[in-house]
């Protein structure tokens, strides 16, 4: 199956799990598909870095450069959990994100939900898996919010 035959599926997934009309613009452009030995496809690449890698789930889990599209996609706070200074530094290497750092989150936001980590002046400095739902994290003062998968220095 070639890339442009894929396109519409992937887009469909998109649109599925972060919001209608998200899809297009998630995989708009020059797109190169990393496929597995089946043929189903694994990563996603535009000529900014991974987009995406589909997961055997069925579940699109982001690189740093999706999660620039799907912020540019989405009206904030949607698919957004956002942190200050002082969890800046960490979030942007790598480190998880705690409940007591987030000052907002997007409130459709659900645990296993594909996330953005952005800072409070829209930044994005990671791209993770929201460990609590959007109350909890900004109700919280103790846990994990955002498992953390890659953070925008790790580009």
């Amino acid at each position: 199956m070639s890339d442009g035959d894929e396109r519409p599926r992937l887009v469909r997934i998109a649109d599925y799990q972060f919001g209608r009309d998200v899809g297009g613009r998630l995989f708009t452009g020059e797109l190169r598909i990393e496929r597995s030995k089946s043929g189903r496809p694994r990563q996603v690449h535009a000529p900014e870095g991974r987009l995406v890698s589909l997961g055997a789930d069925g579940r699109f889990t982001l690189g740093i450069a999706g999660g620039r599209r799907l912020l540019s996609a989405l009206d904030a706070p949607a698919g957004r959990v956002v942190v200050g200074d002082d969890s800046e530094p960490f979030v942007r290497d790598g480190k998880n994100v705690f409940a007591k750092f987030v000052s907002e989150a997007g409130p459709e936001i659900r645990p296993g939900d594909e996330v953005c980590v952005v800072h409070e002046s829209g930044e994005l400095l990671a791209v993770g898996r929201a460990e609590l739902s959007a109350s909890a994290m900004c109700g919280f003062e103790t846990g994990m919010a955002v498992k953390v998968r890659e953070g925008a220095d790790g580009e």
